[in-house]
C-alpha cells in the first residue's frame, strides 16, 4: 500500500458515507425479522402471512432495482442516492402507524414502499465505488461498505431488545429511529459529495490514483436497455440469485432460532451478533483477498473466480444446520455461511465495475438485484407454505439449498463469462 501514501484519502470519507447509508438500510430492513416471532403473536399471523409481507417487500425491491438503477445512472449518484434514502426512510417510519385490524395489509404496504426505496442503495453505492476507487481497490472498498449490512443487522436486535418488551410494547419505536439517522446522512452527503474530478478536496495525485486503471468515458448517457443483451449482465444476475439465501438468514433466521431453540426477542441479540460479526469479517476479507491476488500478478478473472470458489466452499457446511441439536453449532454454521456469502457478495458486485463502464454500472446492478429479489420472492412463498404444512422440516430443505447453490451458480457464471473481458463505453469488447 506504499504507492497510496501522501496522495490524499478523501475517497475513504466517501466510503464512510456509503457504510453509513448501508447501515441505515439494513437496520431498517432487519427490524421486522428480529421482531417477527413477537409480531406474529401480537397480530395472529401465520407463516404464510409473514411470507406474504416479505414478498411485498421483495416485489417492490425487484421493481425498484430496475427503475432505480437506470434513474441513478441518469440523475447521477448525488441526487439518485438522496432520492432513494428519502423514500425508504419515509416508508420505514410508516410501519409505526399500522394497526391490528389491518396488520397484514398495513405491513405489506409499508414494506412495499420500503423495498422500492431501498432498491437504490446498492446501485448507487457500487456506482460511487467505481467513480472513487481504481479497479484493484474496488473489491476491498465494496467489502467494507458491504460489511455495513451486518452492522445494521447486528444493531437491530440490540436496539429492539433494549426498547421492545416481550409482549410487543414499544414495537413502533425502532421503525422511527431511521428517520433521524437518514436526515443526518442526507446533510453529510450533500455537503461532502462531488465527483472526484471536480472535487476541491481531491488532490491531483489522488485523482491520478483513482483513475489509474480506468478508461476515460464521455458524458453521453447509455440507454438502460443497451445492457440487456450482454452475457455479462446475466452472469452477474445469476450470481445474485444467492440474495435469496442472505434474505433467508435475515428474515427467517430469528423465526428458525425461536421455533427450534426457543430463542426470543430478549436473547436474540447475542446469536445475531455472532452471526453478523462473522459476516462482517467475511465481507472485508473477501474484498481484500481478490485485490491481494491481483497485486501478486493474477488476472482479474482468475483472482475474482478463485475467491468466489473459496467462498462457495466455506458456505457448504450450512447444509447441516437443520440436523444439529446444538444451538451454538447451528449459530456458528449460519455465521460461517454468512461470512462466505458476504465475501461472495463483495466480489460479485465488483464483477460489474470490472467489466462494464461506469455509466452502465448502476443499471446492471439494478437488473441483477431484481433477479435476486425474484429468487427471494419464490423462496419466501415456498418456505412459508412448506412450514405451514409440514412444520420445521421445511428448514431442512432451505438450509440444504442455501449451502449447495453457490458452487452450481459459480459454474454457470463461468460458462457465461469465461474471461471477464472489459467493455468500452459503447459496450464493445476492449481488444488488448
Amino acid at each position: 500500500m506504499s504507492e497510496t501514501k501522501n496522495i490524499g484519502n478523501y475517497r475513504y470519507r466517501i466510503l464512510g458515507l456509503l457504510m453509513f447509508a448501508t447501515t441505515i438500510n439494513y437496520f431498517d430492513r432487519s427490524i421486522i425479522g428480529v421482531m417477527a416471532p413477537t409480531l406474529e403473536k401480537m397480530f395472529g399471523w401465520t407463516n404464510s402471512d409473514y411470507a406474504n409481507i416479505m414478498v411485498s417487500f421483495k416485489i417492490a425491491y425487484a421493481l425498484g432495482l430496475l427503475y432505480m438503477g437506470g434513474l441513478i445512472d441518469r440523475l447521477g449518484t448525488k441526487k439518485g442516492y438522496t432520492l432513494s434514502i428519502a423514500i425508504w426512510s419515509i416508508f420505514g417510519m410508516l410501519h409505526a402507524l399500522v394497526r391490528p385490524g389491518f396488520s397484514v395489509i398495513g405491513f405489506a404496504a409499508a414494506r412495499f414502499g420500503l423495498g422500492f426505496g431501498e432498491a437504490g442503495n446498492f446501485p448507487a453505492a457500487i456506482k460511487t465505488t467505481a467513480e472513487w476507487f481504481p479497479k484493484k481497490d474496488r473489491a476491498f472498498a465494496t467489502g467494507l461498505f458491504n460489511a455495513a449490512t451486518s452492522i445494521g443487522a447486528i444493531a437491530a436486535p440490540f436496539v429492539v431488545g433494549w426498547i421492545v418488551h416481550e409482549d410487543g410494547k414499544n414495537w413502533q419505536i425502532p421503525f422511527l429511529i431511521t428517520g433521524a439517522l437518514s436526515a443526518i446522512w442526507v446533510f453529510l452527503w450533500f455537503r461532502m459529495y462531488k465527483k472526484p474530478e471536480v472535487h476541491p478536496k481531491v488532490s491531483k495525485e489522488e485523482l491520478a490514483y483513482i483513475q489509474s486503471d480506468s478508461e476515460v468515458e464521455s458524458e453521453e448517457k447509455l440507454p438502460w436497455k443497451s445492457v440487456l443483451d450482454k452475457r455479462q449482465t446475466w452472469a452477474f444476475s445469476l450470481a445474485k440469485v444467492t440474495d435469496a439465501v442472505w434474505w433467508f438468514y435475515l428474515f427467517w433466521g430469528a423465526k428458525f432460532l425461536a421455533t427450534t431453540f426457543d430463542v426470543n426477542i430478549k436473547n436474540i441479540a447475542l446469536p445475531f451478533f455472532v452471526i453478523y460479526i462473522l459476516a462482517d469479517g467475511g465481507s472485508i476479507f473477501g474484498g481484500y483477498l481478490s485485490g491481494a491476488l491481483m497485486r501478486k500478478g493474477w488476472t482479474i478473472n482468475k483472482a475474482r473466480k478463485i475467491t468466489l470458489l473459496i467462498c462457495a466452499l466455506i458456505i457448504l457446511p450450512v447444509s447441516f444446520v437443520a440436523v444439529t441439536e446444538n444451538k451454538w453449532v447451528a449459530i456458528l454454521l449460519i455465521g460461517l455461511a454468512a461470512a462466505g456469502h458476504q465475501a461472495w457478495s463483495a466480489n460479485i458486485f465488483t464483477l460489474v465495475s470490472d467489466v462494464f463502464p461506469k455509466k452502465a454500472t448502476a443499471s446492471v446492478v439494478g437488473i441483477g438485484g431484481m433477479v435476486g429479489a425474484v429468487a427471494g420472492i419464490l423462496a419466501d412463498i415456498a418456505l412459508g407454505s412448506v412450514l405451514d404444512k409440514a412444520g420445521n422440516t421445511g428448514y431442512f430443505w432451505a438450509f440444504l439449498i442455501a449451502g449447495s447453490c453457490y458452487l452450481i451458480i459459480l459454474g454457470l457464471v463461468h460458462l457465461l463469462m469465461p474471461r471477464m473481458t472489459p467493455l468500452d463505453e459503447n459496450l464493445k469488447l476492449i481488444k488488448k
